[in-house]
């Protein structure tokens, strides 16, 4: 099942929070089913248990990258669901929530944003897993606001400044894409196998950017402006962010894909300047681990929040 949650971010933005919760088969509690089409739902499994003795489960709060949207977390929140009270926040800018071109695309915006859908959700003190840029605004609010968050995954995303160059490269890559693509398998193939910035066939992400495209009269375009993702691009890329690293308290967990963005030596420094970091990593794994391997996501977030988030059962 799936349930639409709309909140209000800063600046009065409209953002679509989304729970994924499939009931699980008798006697596989906390396991994840099918995808069911979507209609009203509450978190299955253990959470159900935890409701019914008047106990709210703990709460986790699923934060995509730059490009993405809430979908792309739906596996994972359905595993969560036997356990806690997952929510996907569809961040301004992308999937369904507003994406006014004259709005904010600053760092001070999303954190802002995931706090006020923390608060108006009820979901504090939470587990915060973000991917990318979704986990630099986890690990911006954890931060500022440590009494809402008790436990962090950072998937995939540097510390350090990525530089004035790096946006260029992505202003001609936008430029690049032959849009509007005729279908979706255009999508996936393109994505996927002849984008020149892969180094080998990568279908998963060809998954993945068919989830963010929709259709119009002409063909299949992205639901996100390239301008605006490069607007909020600009106010991090250029930044290093190891000082509020080392503010984060709480327990963190740091990921990165043996063939990701985030290398071996920084994503251990980050682990060290963290004060309770941890790190793992995921082999056969590009940037995008939760969809190249979701088996090996699961097994190494999994045991963390299960021992950084108690659910008192």
């Amino acid at each position: 099942m799936v349930r639409r949650i709309d909140v209000t971010g800063a600046d009065g933005i409209r953002l679509a929070a989304w729970e994924f919760a499939d009931p699980p088969k008798a006697g596989q509690e906390g396991l994840a089913g099918p995808a069911a089409p979507e209609a009203p739902g509450q978190g299955p499994g253990a959470a159900r248990a935890a409701e019914a003795q008047g106990a709210e489960p703990p709460g986790v709060l699923l934060l995509h990258g730059l490009m993405g949207r809430a979908s792309h977390w739906a596996d994972t929140a359905r595993w969560l669901a036997g356990r806690y009270r997952a929510v996907a926040l569809d961040q301004r800018g992308h999937g369904r929530s507003d994406k006014p071109e004259d709005a904010r695309y600053d760092r001070e915006a999303y954190v802002a944003d995931a706090e006020a859908a923390l608060e108006q959700l009820g979901l504090a003190p939470v587990a915060l897993v973000g991917h990318a840029m979704g986990a630099l605004t986890a690990w911006q609010l954890a931060a500022k606001r440590p009494d809402l968050v008790q436990a962090l995954v950072i998937s995939d995303m540097r510390a350090s400044a990525l530089g004035e160059q790096s946006q260029s490269e992505w202003e001609q890559w936008f430029a690049s894409w032959p849009v509007p693509f005729a279908t979706l398998g255009d999508v996936r193939k393109w994505f996927g196998e002849d984008d020149p910035a892969l180094e080998r066939s990568r279908p998963s992400r060809g998954e993945f950017f068919a989830e963010v495209m929709e259709e119009g009269e002409d063909g299949w375009r992205p639901v996100f402006t390239p301008r605006v993702m490069l607007r909020a691009r600009e106010t991090w890329a250029q930044d290093a962010h190891w000082d509020e690293l080392g503010q984060v308290r709480c327990p963190t967990l740091v990921v990165r894909g043996l063939d990701g963005e985030l290398g071996r030596a920084e994503a251990q420094e980050m682990v060290r300047v963290l004060p309770r970091g941890i790190y793992a990593e995921v082999t056969e794994a590009g940037h995008l681990i939760h969809y190249d391997q979701p088996e090996e996501w699961r097994r190494v977030v999994e045991p963390f929040l299960q021992a950084a988030l108690p659910t008192g059962h």
